[in-house]
């Protein structure tokens, strides 16, 4: 039998693998697989499992002792939850430069490694065009499993009962992986609880989910202004940078000159789609060492930094419409709450990308170190708190979870990616369950401002006559 098919019948057992959603053996492909060593590097293409490795040994595990109410007498009364898609095939971009830089290793490679000869004359090119960023069969597991982790953290909100009413919505983005993440997220409840006799709605709702796509002056300033992104270029070029294409160049046997920074960028992919995708370590990450893995994290860092987080404020400011309507299902419950009525919407389940979750956590104050990053303070940044293979993983979430713990006495519970985090600048930073009036007061001026028509406004200035 060829090799080439071989391996897509491999990859198609490992797929379907997979596909056993709630048994909790399933994992133990991700348990005994090889893990790169740079697995914790790859940024936005990085494992939910890299940042929990505990779900490595069981997909399904809880920590319930995270959830620590300050009194017994305090109930879950509303959960909202901005999700990122699951697992995806690489763009259609991403796949363009992965081919240039597969068809120079087939051509030109001349190094002698066991694992370079593997690629050469084992490993096929099997990523296409057409897959350009689709939800894979680990992506709908994702979602999957997601769900019914998060019923058993909240099992009094995201219940059969629950759903079967009507309680807990679900919006997404329009994009296919978004959808397909959704209904994957609502078949997991589904298929816990055995329910055949019934369907959910979802809405597709891109002025949420995709608001930086409507925020004008987000996609003139930033989106499309080549200028934007001057850190990132300048470290692309720099002596971190070079030094890793030198040492690719070197592993391949091909003359410096070959390996470009984009050439750098697919070489990190492909190690990073393998594993994703395939739970394989593929012979494409003997490319990179530890060292090349935290240049290549922080030149994806300083990109999401400059184009989505705190280096430009409209960044964080085209999320408005999304951080009013967190408040407004927020103050909803509270006020179902106060006039003893039940909470009409108990759970929103609201699916979207990186790239909607990253500005609200900036809006918010999280991850924000004291130095911006720069092409030029690499070094000084390896203690930073900005890391996006930590924050956004494939199925990255942050979840707000209000509480009535009786007289009046609203709190709020935040969680990224299912750990308790505590909201940025608030009085008594242990306190991971603050009131929810001084969560309130703390983003007073966001709550009375952040109009998202007006920041995303693109004033013109005119020359004067």
């Amino acid at each position: 039998m060829p090799i080439t098919v071989l391996k897509v019948i491999i990859v198609y057992i490992n797929a379907i693998g997979f596909c056993c959603c709630f048994r909790n053996d399933a994992s133990l492909v991700g348990k005994t697989a090889d893990i790169p060593a740079i697995a914790k590097y790859f940024s936005t293409k990085g494992r939910y499992e890299e940042v929990n490795p505990y779900l490595i040994d069981d997909i399904l595990a809880v920590n319930r002792s995270i959830l620590q109410p300050p009194s017994a007498q305090c109930r879950q009364i509303h959960l909202t939850a901005v999700i990122r898609h699951g697992t995806r095939y690489p763009t259609t971009k991403n796949v363009k430069k992965m081919q240039k830089l597969y068809d120079l290793v087939k051509s030109s490679a001349a190094g002698k490694d066991s694992w370079l000869r593997e690629i050469q004359t084992q490993w096929t090119m099997w990523y296409t065009e057409d897959m350009d960023g689709r939800l894979v069969q680990k992506g709908v597991n994702d979602h999957k499993h997601l769900a019914v982790r998060l019923s058993k953290l909240f099992p009094s909100l995201i219940s059969e009962e629950k759903l079967r009413g009507g309680f807990i919505k679900f919006i997404t983005s329009s994009k296919h992986r978004c959808v397909n993440s959704t209904l994957s997220f609502k078949a997991g409840l589904t298929e816990l609880w055995g329910i055949t006799d019934q369907e959910f709605d979802h809405t597709v709702n891109d002025a949420l989910m995709r608001f930086f796509d409507k925020c004008t002056k987000f996609v003139e300033e930033v989106e499309n202004n080549s200028s934007a992104l001057v850190e990132v270029d300048k470290f692309k070029q720099g002596p971190e940078m070079r030094r890793v294409q030198e040492k690719i160049a070197d592993r391949l046997g091909v003359p410096y000159s070959l390996i470009t920074d984009d050439m750098a960028e697919a070489a990190f992919y492909l190690c990073a789609y393998e594993f994703a995708i395939n739970t394989v370590n593929s012979p494409w990450c003997r490319l990179f060492d530890e060292v090349d893995g935290q240049v290549m994290e922080y030149a994806n860092d300083l990109k999401h930094y400059w184009k989505r987080a705190y280096g430009y404020d409209i960044n964080s400011k085209s999320s408005c419409i999304l951080f009013h309507d967190l408040f407004s299902r927020l103050d909803k419950a509270a006020n179902d709450v106060r006039s003893d009525q039940q909470v009409t919407e108990a759970v929103t389940i609201q699916v979207g990308h990186a790239e909607t979750l990253l500005p609200l956590l900036t809006l918010l104050g999280f991850f924000k170190d004291n130095d911006p990053l720069t092409s030029t303070n690499y070094a000084s940044q390896t203690g930073r708190s900005f890391r996006t293979s930590d924050m956004l993983p494939y199925a990255a979430n942050l979840v707000l979870v209000l509480y009535d713990c009786g007289g009046g006495d609203l709190r709020l519970q935040p969680l990224l990616n299912e750990k308790p985090v505590a909201f940025p600048g608030l009085t008594n930073k242990k306190d991971r369950m603050p009131l929810y009036q001084d969560v309130k007061d703390h983003y007073r001026e966001l709550l009375r401002g952040c109009d998202f028509e007006t920041v995303c406004q693109l004033f013109k200035h005119t020359a004067e006559v």
